[in-house]
């Protein structure tokens, strides 16, 4: 029983020591420049490879199939009248030998 107290005690003193260190731990935090700095170059890599895929992926073309492409043309809506046609027989978001009287379900009014 008599060296319990003493092993109490000192037990006690150590982890206030300890929280005592995490507590200023956490109060003098300090971001260096070169830390920043990375990280800045960090954040711009990666926001300059994710636009690059995102180009790559808007930039591909789709197949016929995948957009419902059929060489007839729905109603008044028609290749010749899209946006996305390119005169004579390309589209800018479509893959192949586009007709100019086709359509397909991503049809943009000029």
């Amino acid at each position: 029983m008599q060296q319990e107290i003493p092993l109490r005690k000192k037990m006690k003193r150590e982890f206030g020591a300890m929280r005592a260190r995490m507590e200023n731990d956490n109060d003098t935090y300090e971001l260096s420049r070169r830390s920043l700095l990375q990280g800045a170059a960090y954040g711009i890599g990666a926001a300059t490879v994710l636009a690059m895929t995102m180009t790559a992926a808007r930039a591909g073309k789709m197949p016929q199939a995948a957009v419902g492409y059929k060489a007839s043309p729905n109603g008044n809506q028609s290749c010749a009248n899209c946006r996305l046609f390119q005169a004579p027989n390309a589209c800018a978001s479509v893959d192949g030998a586009i007709s100019p009287s086709g359509w397909c379900k991503i049809w943009v009014p000029k």
